[in-house]
């Protein structure tokens, strides 16, 4: 076992280097409840062994010494720490040593309550009213220079507003981050594959200490003041409550939730008044601190070796703790996302037991390096999830290895999915993963897909609680009786029963309609059907252009990516969301039981002729993105290679006597060598040829009546709604826009048709009534 002076070297030597990491380098690695265990710690022992005790102890030292990369602050009025308490009876000793040696009894004594923020400590100078130099508190004697980073917030005032303020004022303050502008800061740091922050308060030390001042203007700081330092050529009030409120009136933020209490019972109060608030409050607090609020009471209390006598911060429990990682699995959102987690040896934090922390994506984990085993400091503050913000190297066992996203779902076993420059991977098995049910089907119903009116988000929770729904093609399988029973499950677990239905009066119209709502859906058009299935990145317009351009649902399911960037505006990344989306078997087996179901599309028609020059070997090369293949090199290919196994088997001195560079016949080599890409490329030649056997002769292929027609719709029709004449509109071949321009074909003009008739009538466009449009849809079928 060591020696006491041997234990007392080491935790100096550990808090030493834990101020220096926090103060200096921003980066600790000990919890703020790790760090007063050990101070404590220390405290106890010196007291203990008064022989052993050093002035260059931490415990009688405040910070750490500036880092010498800013200019050196000498501070005119020393910047002091305080002492901490954690229960409350250190609070009542704190009182009763204030009440004995200024001789009035505890009720009679008034202390200035204030949050503790937990943010960075700075001291602002002004000189006449204007702001001349900010430093953080460093060691407490000496800080270091920030004012061209304290300028860019936008609180600190930089001339000081009113008058009577002192020709030398010193401010002292905390600079900190919102709660909502650290998550906001994250979550684009996270989109966009940056650094994240590991709390709020090394988000704003962090930040205060960028050597470009340029940078800290970019992150979202805050300031409230909290008290004064250097004072000369003019006085303040003679309590710290009403210094507080000259400082608000001279244009500083202070904060609302100060307030004057009398005695302990008051301090106490208003800890757990704080306390109660602590997890809505927009910023990070780890206590409150008490202070006696008149200043000829301070200056009789005075100081011990690094804090004042007359004000102790009373700590909160804490919302950083350490503890050690089990294992790391993988969630399923109800969109899709894939979030994985860290499973944890059970700790508390904030005075919460959590055993589980969000790593938020599989790039995070990275930038973390959190492995099995791993020492981590997991976070919890306010309703946030709690997470792990960092990991403890120098405590990482041998022997562990990085984590891996794992390739199919946990829930469904479909691949996971990453899209190019995105974060987030998803389970493509959108409309048969049980984990996105809910949200597939309320997708699958909305008003602009398959239109169920009367199926809210409430009855398909309780459908798919009760087993009544596994997947959207479910809905055209529900029965009355089904209906009726799931309600009376629900009603029963929730205790609501209506008195109706305890005398045998079961109404039925809800279900009914309900029923008639799903049946009349079972008759689509191939857009709101392709919408409904909710594929990434398809909506209504690119829904749309499918349909047009595909004809048929028997052929869209079966393309391979490629394919799909036929269609204008469907680039590579929307093209892949789509293959993989009928990649899926479960995708494609909730598809078959959906028309299985009856489900019906009115519209399929052959592929648009206009893909026949596009079904070529030398197009599918340049879609299909292979490395250094540009569109003249695939142009050369497709000269000597007349079929897709012909370029596969071709040697690399082939590929170069065609034409290609050595560079990019290497490059396609490489590519062709992985057997999914082989198979991709195989695929896709075959596909092209089925749809060229699908597309009607060039004679015959004439468009739609309206094709290449731009038309705008205004006003009310009596006849039908707005979105069913854009659909017959659309089925003739026509392109709907929501504003007249001069390349407007003609407009069609309800009742109380405004501005946009007016523009036409102003540009000379055709302009059709109701009855005119009426009569050209019944002459074309529509």
């Amino acid at each position: 076992m060591p020696t006491v002076a041997e234990k007392i070297a080491e935790l100096r030597q550990r808090i030493e280097d834990a101020n220096r990491r926090y103060h200096l380098l921003d980066d600790p690695d000990l919890t703020d409840a790790e760090y007063d265990a050990l101070v404590r710690e220390l405290e106890a022992l010196e007291r203990a062994h008064p022989e052993l005790a050093s002035p260059d102890s931490p415990t009688r030292k405040v910070g750490s010494a500036p880092s010498g990369r800013f200019p050196p602050v000498v501070h005119a009025v020393p910047m002091l720490s305080l002492a901490n308490a954690f229960s409350d009876e250190e609070v009542a000793d704190f009182v009763r040593r204030i009440s004995e040696r200024l001789g009035r009894p505890d009720e009679e004594l008034v202390f200035s309550a204030e949050p503790k923020l937990d943010g960075l400590a700075i001291s602002l100078r002004y000189e006449g009213g204007r702001f001349v130099q900010g430093a953080t508190r460093g060691d407490g004697s000496t800080g270091e220079d920030v004012t061209a980073n304290l300028r860019t917030i936008k609180v600190i005032p930089q001339q000081l507003h009113g008058s009577g303020w002192p020709e030398v004022l010193e401010v002292r303050g905390e600079v900190y981050m919102a709660r909502a502008d650290f998550e906001r800061w994250n979550e684009h740091a996270r989109r966009h594959g940056d650094k994240v922050l590991a709390n709020p308060r090394n988000g704003a030390a962090g930040s205060l200490r960028q050597l470009d001042p340029r940078i800290t203007a970019q992150r979202p700081l805050s300031f409230y003041a909290y008290g004064v330092g250097q004072v000369e050529g003019g006085a303040l009030p003679a309590t710290h409550s009403a210094t507080l409120a000259r400082l608000r009136e001279w244009g500083f933020p202070v904060s609302d939730l100060i307030a004057l209490e009398r005695g302990l019972n008051g301090l106490l109060g208003y800890y757990r008044r704080i306390g109660a608030q602590r997890d809505q409050l927009p910023f990070d607090i780890d206590g409150v601190v008490y202070k006696l609020d008149d200043y000829a009471g301070q200056r009789e209390m005075g100081f011990v070796a690094r804090a004042p006598r007359w004000a102790i911060a009373h700590k909160f429990p804490a919302q950083e703790q350490t503890t050690v990682v089990e294992s790391i699995e993988v969630s399923v959102g109800r969109t899709g996302v894939v979030t994985p987690w860290a499973l944890m040896r059970p700790v508390q934090v904030g005075g919460v037991t959590v055993t589980r922390a969000t790593l938020h994506n599989a790039d995070h984990v990275a930038r973390l390096d959190v492995r099995v085993g791993d020492t981590v400091i997991v976070r919890r503050a306010g309703d946030v999830i709690p997470e792990v913000v960092k990991v403890v190297l120098a405590r990482r066992p041998p022997g562990t290895h990085p984590w891996q996203m794992p390739t199919h779902c946990p829930v469904c076993g479909a691949e996971l999915v990453r899209e190019e420059g995105a974060a987030a991977w998803r389970c493509s098995a959108e409309l048969s993963c049980p984990a996105q049910r809910v949200q597939a089907v309320l997708h699958f119903a909305s008003r602009r897909a398959m239109d169920i009116d009367g199926l809210g988000e409430r009855y398909i929770e309780l459908l798919a609680e009760f087993g009544y729904l596994r997947d959207v093609a479910d809905l055209y399988r529900l029965t009355l009786d089904d209906l009726l029973e799931m309600k009376r499950r629900a009603d029963e677990r929730d205790g609501t029963v209506p008195e109706s239905v305890r005398t045998g009066k079961v109404a039925t119209r809800w279900a009914e309609n309900l029923l008639a709502a799903i049946d009349r859906s079972r008759t689509t058009t191939l857009a709101r059907f392709l919408h409904a299935l909710g594929i990434p990145h398809v909506g209504e317009s690119t829904a749309k252009a499918l349909a047009q351009w595909f004809g048929d649902m028997a052929v869209i399911r079966t393309l391979s990516w490629p394919l799909f960037k036929c269609v204008p505006d469907v680039g590579g990344e929307v093209a892949r969301a789509i293959g993989h989306f009928f990649d899926q078997a479960g995708n494609q087996r909730v598809i078959d039981r959906l028309f299985e179901g009856g489900v019906r599309i009115t519209d399929a028609h052959a592929p648009d002729p206009r893909l026949r020059p596009l079904l070529t070997l030398e197009q599918l090369l340049v879609d299909l993105e292979i490395p250094r293949l540009t569109p003249l090199r695939a142009t050369q290919l497709a000269a000597v290679y007349s079929d897709a196994q012909a370029l596969l088997a071709a040697p690399h001195h082939a590929l170069v006597s065609a034409g290609l560079p050595d560079d990019a016949a290497q490059a396609l080599c490489d590519w062709r060598s992985d057997p999914a890409n082989a198979r991709l490329l195989l695929r896709s030649a075959q596909a092209q040829q089925q749809l060229r056997q699908r597309l009607p002769d060039t004679a015959t292929a004439t468009g739609g009546p309206l094709t290449g027609k731009t038309v705008v719709l205004t006003g009310t029709l009596s006849s039908m709604t707005r979105d069913q004449a854009k659909e017959k509109l659309e089925a003739l071949g026509a392109k709907t826009a929501g504003s007249v321009s001069k390349n407007t074909s003609f407009v069609v003009a309800g009742a109380e048709a405004g501005s946009k008739l007016t523009k036409a009538e102003q540009l000379g466009i055709e302009i059709w009534d109701e009855a005119r449009f009426l009569d050209f849809l019944r002459e074309h079928g529509a």
